[in-house]
């Protein structure tokens, strides 16, 4: 079993909270040591009280899924002998209401561009199994009810 930690600070700056007039900057710490400054998405909270240079948690949400969608990939296909030298995501994901109205990432589309390099080259049911068992096999997509579709 594995266990992962991650502290989350934030502290107010504005003597306006019980208004709502309040920054949602926060920060993200890992256990490695990285800190990520991070905000509620403009999506949601307008400026001035998000930040949209900062990471946001859908946007965090959807870069975990590629994230691991891509570390299994990668492990799987070297697995095979399959030689990767690039591997670009531009995951997007979809924030709708739920049947009780309430909103939630309901979709993640992962749109993975693989350069392969080597004599031994994937045909298109190579890719399309090992996306398959990728997402089967990932951590993450294992522990979300979001629907995610690879391109």
């Amino acid at each position: 079993m594995s266990e992962y930690k991650a502290v989350i600070k934030w502290t107010r700056t504005s003597p306006d909270f019980l208004k709502g007039r309040y920054s949602r900057e926060h920060t993200w710490t890992f256990d490695g040591g990285v800190t990520v400054p991070a905000s509620a998405s403009p999506a949601v909270v307008p400026a001035p009280w998000s930040n949209p240079s900062c990471v946001d948690p859908e946007e965090a949400f959807v870069a975990s899924l590629s994230s691991c969608h891509m570390l299994t990939f990668l492990f799987l296909a070297q697995k095979q002998g399959f030689q990767i030298d690039a591997y670009e995501d531009e995951a997007v994901g979809t924030v709708s209401k739920n049947e009780k109205g309430a909103m939630w990432v309901s979709a993640v589309t992962l749109n993975p561009k693989i350069t392969f390099s080597g004599d031994k080259q994937p045909a298109p049911a190579d890719l399309e199994r090992l996306h398959h068992l990728s997402h089967e096999n990932c951590f993450i997509a294992n522990s979300v009810k979001t629907a995610v579709t690879v391109k």
